[in-house]
């Protein structure tokens, strides 16, 4: 049993084939072609998690999804809107080519990167990066089967990061608490747990936002359900905020507020969209500089509260 991987043979070049569990090809079956792997899916999932190695390719570590068509590579830089965005596919990125059975990029900003590309399974794929030596795994799927659900869950802290920030649009039941005095959270990438929180009446622009305090955040799965998350936000002495996280859509959460039975729901202010790589550009049409990538995350879990 054999994963392919797509090294043509010629006079100074051999495939090699690793051992592995997986079988779809018998031995007299001709293995694809690596443009028809690529194209075989509309969308490839960036497996981020299970990325090898510590260095990383920029324009990889900032996608959620790849997509490859007739020399153009599109990429979903954004869960905000995603399956919407280019029919699905995301932006326009680069260019790309395939020969010898390597994967040649052309990224619109970050340049020329090769990869090395093994056939894991019918829907997988390996892509290798020699020179930085870094391996990411990627999912086919059909715009039309993706779980976008699951695209929002697991990758909760990006998605939170991807407004400038979250107003409190609506409050219910509970007993009175100190968060009821909190209308504005954000997210931002720096060591991706970081949020900040303001006071500041509604209405306003988040733009004009004055940030009272900046603090830690801890996100938790939970055990038995794969769309609910558990938020800690982390105070001055000692104050954790804990709360049920649920996506509503791609513009608005909701936080149930456990020790309190109140229940928040925020919308997004501000959405940043993520373009080539190094850029970002806000709702009024001005463009920043971002250094968020996508880095392995590593959750704790938490049963269900009662």
């Amino acid at each position: 049993m054999k994963t392919i991987k797509l090294l043509f043979v010629s006079v100074f070049s051999i495939v090699m084939l690793q051992g592995c569990s997986v079988a779809f090809y018998g031995d007299n079956d001709i293995p694809p072609s690596l443009d028809q792997v690529l194209s075989s899916h509309d969308l490839w999932y960036i497996d981020y998690h299970r990325t090898v190695g510590n260095t990383d390719v920029p324009f990889v570590s900032k996608a959620f999804t790849m997509s490859f068509f007739n020399g153009v590579m599109y990429a979903n830089n954004n869960i905000v809107d995603v399956g919407r965005t280019g029919n699905g596919l995301g932006i326009d990125v680069g260019v790309y080519n395939t020969f010898n059975g390597l994967l040649s990029v052309n990224h619109d900003l970050d340049g020329l990167y090769e990869f090395e590309v093994t056939l894991l399974s019918p829907n997988q794929i390996e892509l290798h990066n020699y020179r930085l030596n870094v391996s990411y795994f990627l999912i086919g799927y059909s715009v039309n089967t993706f779980n976008y659900d699951a695209l929002f869950y697991d990758n909760i802290e990006y998605f939170l990061q991807e407004y400038v920030g979250w107003e409190k649009v609506d409050a219910l039941g509970g007993t009175p608490n100190p968060f009821d005095a909190e209308n504005y959270l954000a997210f931002t990438p720096e060591n991706i747990t970081t949020f900040y929180s303001s006071k500041d009446d509604f209405g306003i622009d988040v733009d004009l936002v004055n940030w009272d305090y900046v603090g830690s955040y801890e996100v938790f799965d939970v055990v038995g359900y794969q769309d609910l998350k558990v938020l800690e936000l982390y105070y001055d002495g000692g104050v954790v905020e804990e709360f049920e996280l649920t996506v509503t859509n791609d513009r608005s959460i909701r936080l149930y507020h456990i020790n309190s039975g109140t229940t928040y729901d925020f919308a997004g202010r501000g959405f940043i969209q993520f373009l080539k790589s190094d850029k970002v550009k806000i709702k009024d049409g001005a463009v920043r500089n971002s250094d968020r990538k996508r880095t392995k995350v590593i959750r704790r879990s938490k049963s269900k509260n009662i």
